[in-house]
């Protein structure tokens, strides 16, 4: 297959252009369907992933213990907790530090720490490096070629909003992984668990699948609020998301020059809404050569 560039995708309908126009810095934002990009506006930058690398890294462990590797039940982090537990920020273990701040499955604690601690699980398993190991089980198979792991596999992936269309379109859709394996990414993990969202504030039912923030009835949430609960995905701190809404048949990406503030909350579900309303109802490509497709390499 040909690489694409930005020029070979629709662009975004006018309403998400115009939400994006309250953004600061320069984003990129795509919307997929179940067969390929509904809309984009690419920039061409690789950006920084921030938290979104952890639906890569939940995937790469997932992969693992498909093949037997890693187990979700093998124990790892703090005396009680499991691979499982920290995949779902319910260790107990705190967000940077470390630190024990409640026994394991008792409340979610979202943790960086967390899942650093179970991507080093399946390293000292397999004997390869994390990022090696996520190249090898989730970027190639999936043609993310312009992505890598430069720094923790809690927050250090940096890639192209292109790259990130073909996630959001196997997540949506799976056709090179197994269908289980995304099932797994994004079914609850230890249900009923309060706790903080950062950003977001408490919530008393904070629902987490083995990797995927569950979007459930959080408000306020920083996905829109006409999103299903079922919807499920991450954001992160560099202005950065990805979402899934599987009963509107779409998914929606976007990557930022500036850092998680006080716009976020507020840009964020306008710009999902806009996405909805423009999509939802059409979740198809808009013309038979926009399929996700990204054979460009480094």
């Amino acid at each position: 297959m040909m690489a694409l560039n930005h020029n070979d995708y629709p662009d975004l309908a006018n309403d998400i252009d115009l939400q994006l126009q309250n953004w600061p810095g320069d984003p990129s934002l795509v919307a997929v369907g179940a067969h390929g990009i509904l809309g984009c506006r690419d920039t061409g930058r690789v950006y920084r992933l921030a938290s979104v690398t952890k639906l890569l890294t939940a995937l790469t462990i997932l992969s693992a213990a498909d093949e037997g590797i890693v187990s979700l039940e093998d124990q790892a982090g703090p005396p009680g907790s499991s691979l499982l537990h920290l995949l779902s920020h319910a260790s107990g273990v705190g967000f940077d530090d470390g630190q024990v701040r409640a026994p394991a499955g008792s409340r979610r604690i979202y943790s960086n720490t967390g899942i650093d601690l179970a991507a080093a699980h399946l390293a000292h398993r397999s004997g390869k490096s994390f990022s090696d190991e996520m190249r090898i089980r989730v970027l190639d198979p999936l043609g993310m070629y312009r992505t890598q792991l430069v720094g923790p596999p809690s927050k250090g992936g940096e890639g192209t909003i292109t790259d990130l269309a073909l996630l959001a379109q196997e997540l949506l859709h799976p056709e090179v992984f197994p269908a289980a394996r995304i099932s797994s990414l994004s079914s609850l993990a230890f249900p009923g668990l309060g706790g903080f969202l950062p950003g977001f504030g408490y919530h008393t039912d904070n629902g987490w699948g083995t990797g995927a923030e569950i979007r459930g009835h959080k408000s306020p949430h920083w996905t829109s609020p006409e999103n299903s609960a079922a919807t499920f995905g991450h954001f992160g701190m560099a202005g950065s998301f990805l979402w899934v809404d599987r009963q509107a048949g779409l998914a929606c990406a976007a990557l930022s020059t500036t850092d998680f503030g006080e716009w976020a909350p507020v840009s964020w579900p306008g710009t999902s809404t806009a996405v909805l309303h423009a999509y939802a109802t059409t979740a198809r490509p808009a013309t038979s050569g926009s399929g996700v497709q990204n054979d460009a390499r480094p």
